[in-house]
């Protein structure tokens, strides 16, 4: 039975990915999408998901398109695409290469006309991936790195980085004028926040400078004079040469998931799609429910959104495999019950892993190794605890990026 847990949870897995891939979400939006006669489309793809988002919006527009770049993660870029630049850079900070690709991009958008268009396709990922620093390259990676760790949100990160940047905050937008922007959005946070995604490229700002301080305040967190004095100076908060679409999000993932456990068997129960707390927190909840839902059908419990790491320790690991490791402690003892979560777009955290699978069992098979969940976790290194139980899901670049998906499968 354990085995085959594992192999209904890679349906469900699998499922869900297959579900959330961006290029039949790329192809409804650009049923929208027009230029002038005589004029140029430039398009740029930034984020995690920008090479397949890009790959789709070419085999649709063809010739249509003048010129353009890619600016993705390491490893997540295929064959090349004709006429477009390809070019991979830093995640979750940003790079030497993420300001190099970003000054060609703006290099793209410099001189057009008002007939002219930029097809902006943004996906989560963005915020590190596409950047132009106000401030030395060095201080934005250190101040990205202690919100990092100090278990900031999205939002309260890129509250503060909008304010650091030269097109983050509705200023690459300004950048384009007079040409008009027609934003392509893949969501990646919880309620689709245009502003938050990606930091927001072509969107007006939201936020405050009162709230991007509070943020500093929050987490304790250490910034130059100058880049104080940043975030004190207001960000655009109207654009008028933007059309913007959103398509795919984590609802489509959790969709998907649900659909694929009923077909096996599962009677799933939905439980929400706007998942946000500490990650350890969010397995201990699933376990819970386990342990208070032995008796009766096989049921799949399924949750989407995206939760955070409270980093104490020096391990290695991400935020979904805090939760699968976190789950296995609650589940320990408990037959045909398995808990699993990961990140849609193949990468939690700083690893190689889209997150963690556990079942009742795995905490007694580390056990055995001398290895303690409870120690391992609390040093934030649930990486190596779950490769020691076979508990790590490998799926490589998946090319979207819409949230996460954590389940937990009891099966009867």
């Amino acid at each position: 039975m354990t085995s085959s847990l594992r192999q209904d949870a890679q349906v469900i897995i699998d499922a869900a990915l297959d579900a959330a891939q961006p290029h039949a979400a790329v192809g409804k939006a650009l049923a929208d999408f027009s230029v002038e006669e005589g004029g140029r489309v430039v398009l740029m793809a930034v984020g995690k998901a920008a090479y397949a988002m890009a790959q789709a919006a070419a085999g649709i527009l063809g010739g249509r398109v003048d010129r353009g770049i890619v600016i993705t993660k390491y490893d997540h870029i295929g064959p090349p695409i004709p006429g477009l630049q390809l070019r991979e850079a830093g995640h979750p900070v940003v790079d030497e290469n993420s300001v190099r690709a970003t000054e060609e991009a703006l290099k793209m958008v410099e001189g057009l006309k008002p007939r002219d268009r930029v097809l902006l396709l943004i996906s989560g990922g963005g915020s590190a991936l596409f950047e132009s620093p106000r401030i030395p390259l060095a201080e934005l990676q250190d101040i990205t790195q202690q919100m990092l760790r100090s278990g900031a949100d999205i939002v309260e990160m890129n509250t503060v980085r909008k304010r650091l940047s030269a097109v983050k905050g509705g200023r690459f937008a300004q950048a384009c004028q007079p040409a008009g922007v027609f934003a392509v959005v893949l969501s990646d946070i919880i309620g689709d926040p245009l502003d938050m995604i990606a930091s927001g490229p072509a969107y007006p700002d939201s936020a405050t400078c009162g709230e991007a301080l509070a943020v500093v305040d929050k987490y304790g967190l250490r910034l130059s004079a100058e880049a104080l004095r940043l975030l004190s100076e207001e960000t655009p908060k109207q654009l008028h040469n933007v059309e913007t679409r959103v398509t795919g999000s984590v609802k489509q993932l959790c969709a998907a998931a649900e659909e694929a456990a009923r077909a096996l068997g599962y009677e799933p129960v939905m439980l929400t799609s706007s998942l946000d707390c500490v990650a350890r927190e969010a397995g201990a909840f699933l376990a819970a429910i386990a342990r208070d839902h032995q008796a009766g059908p096989s049921l799949a419990y399924i949750l989407g959104g995206e939760t955070v790491v409270q980093v104490k320790g020096g391990g290695k690991g991400g935020r979904n495999q805090e939760i699968a490791l976190s789950g296995a402690l609650g589940i320990q003892g408990l037959e045909n019950t398995a808990i699993f979560s990961l990140g849609s777009d193949g990468t939690d955290g700083p690893t190689d892993a889209a997150g963690g699978y556990c079942d009742g069992h795995s905490v007694d098979t580390l056990s055995k190794q001398s290895i303690s969940a409870e120690a391992y976790l609390a040093d934030n290194n649930a990486y190596p605890a779950l490769a020691a139980c076979d508990g790590l899901i490998m799926t490589g670049p998946t090319g979207t990026n819409v949230n996460d998906l954590s389940v937990l499968l009891i099966k009867r």
